[in-house]
């Protein structure tokens, strides 16, 4: 506006016959008239030009202070949506997933505040004793029969625990139009042996290759499994065939098949495995084959109508009863080896704090007195701040996020900082 102004004023006075005046260096108009005259239109032009350059120093001038000034007590930085996020990292992270992110389980306890109605259709197994804090829940284990057989109905012949758990699982993870579950290890199977893992400790899923399940046989027990069970000293471990073998593609997700073998050394015999049921890893659900742990481990499963076997009982003896042995290969005792997986999707957000920025603080106790001064003497001519929190806002200045750094970071004129915020989701 003010070059626009300057210019009708020199074609004005052009007209009228006067000699433009020229600016002095500081681009203000002096009274007097120059030595020597200059007059036309290429005279009025430089003048012009020389007056606009003059100008536009100023106000780059002013510009320049203004963001030195906005920088020395800037509190928000807007990102460059271009340079300073990346977005949509993903990357599969896996863990132990007994209590503590442990990836191997030595001590086996079962709940004692399940009531006996509970513990009809399946048991709680936990890491340490129910009174000691810290005891929680790993895993429960369940037993099935497609007709009802092997529990007490109590009179209700459609509606006993052993059928009520088989109708679960065959619902939740078959297709709709199979009635049993079908292993390589004896084809459709009537009754099944189940662990299903504590959800809050599977997050995704389970990790396929990364189980390993001890199992001793049964050289006795009762009809009542809940009572005398006598285990021999030798260990069968049993793992899935992902190493061997794709996934199998079913309406509830991938199906492995669990086979023979160790995470050390692989599957047994991979040219010819023997099988003994079917992992779920998205639901965190092992399906053992009753008829294949009939043969292989001797669980003598109880299948009487309308008689309480308590069959899960069994796999649970089976499983404890391999703690006290010493596993050869490793020369650790057995444990049931398991890990989670979880794909963590990321947004990576660079904040880049200049050495001019975020000098002085924002918070009460950097400054003193009525009017502001700042406490510490050595900081006047030379302030440091030390960043401790980073807040991720939107664009109406809504805190969203904190991040926060493992210790504080010095911050003065003689220093510069990166630091990356990672946002998992």
């Amino acid at each position: 506006m003010n070059t626009l102004i300057l210019i009708d004023q020199l074609k004005k006075q052009s007209r009228q016959g006067i000699t433009p005046a020229r600016t002095n260096m500081a681009g203000q108009l002096p009274g007097t008239r120059l030595n020597t005259p200059q007059t036309g239109p290429a005279a009025i032009n430089a003048q012009v030009q020389q007056l606009a350059q003059q100008l536009a120093n100023q106000m780059v001038a002013e510009q320049q202070q203004a963001q030195i000034t906005a920088r020395n007590g800037r509190v928000y930085t807007k990102f460059d949506a271009v340079n300073d996020i990346i977005s949509n990292q993903t990357e599969i992270v896996t863990a132990g997933l007994w209590s503590n992110n442990i990836a191997g389980l030595t001590t086996y306890f079962t709940a004692s505040t399940q009531t006996n109605t509970q513990r009809a259709y399946y048991v709680d197994v936990l890491q340490s004793n129910p009174s000691v804090t810290g005891s929680a829940t790993q895993f429960s284990i369940a037993w099935g029969h497609a007709l009802g057989s092997g529990s007490d109905s109590q009179g209700q012949l459609n509606d006993s625990p052993s059928k009520a758990i088989y109708s679960q699982y065959r619902q939740l993870l078959l297709n709709p139009s199979d009635t049993r579950f079908t292993t390589q290890g004896s084809g459709s199977t009537d009754y099944i042996y189940v662990i299903n893992f504590k959800r809050n400790r599977l997050k995704e899923r389970m990790d396929p290759g990364n189980f390993e399940l001890p199992l001793t046989k049964i050289n006795t027990r009762t009809s009542n499994a809940t009572g005398s069970v006598t285990t021999a000293s030798g260990v069968f471990t049993l793992i899935d065939d992902s190493s061997i073998a794709s996934a199998t593609l079913v309406g509830s997700g991938k199906v492995f098949n669990i086979v023979s073998g160790s995470i050390n050394s692989g599957v047994y015999n991979p040219s010819a495995p023997v099988y003994y049921g079917l992992m779920y890893p998205d639901y965190g659900t092992l399906i053992l084959d009753g008829k294949m742990l009939d043969q292989k481990l001797g669980f003598a499963t109880v299948s009487g109508s309308s008689v309480e076997g308590n069959n899960h009982f069994v796999l649970y003896h089976s499983i404890s009863g391999s703690a006290p042995i010493t596993n050869p290969a490793t020369s650790d005792k057995f444990s049931f080896l398991a890990r989670n997986s979880e794909k963590i999707t990321s947004t990576h957000y660079f904040v880049r704090i200049k050495n001019a920025e975020y000098n002085f603080s924002n918070n009460p106790s950097y400054v003193t007195g009525s009017v502001g001064q700042i406490a510490q003497s050595s900081f006047i001519g030379d302030p440091k701040t030390y960043i401790t929190t980073i807040g991720l806002y939107s664009d109406r200045q809504e805190l969203l996020a904190v991040a926060k750094l493992s210790k504080p970071l010095l911050k003065s004129f003689q220093r510069e900082a990166l630091i990356r915020v990672k946002l998992d989701y």
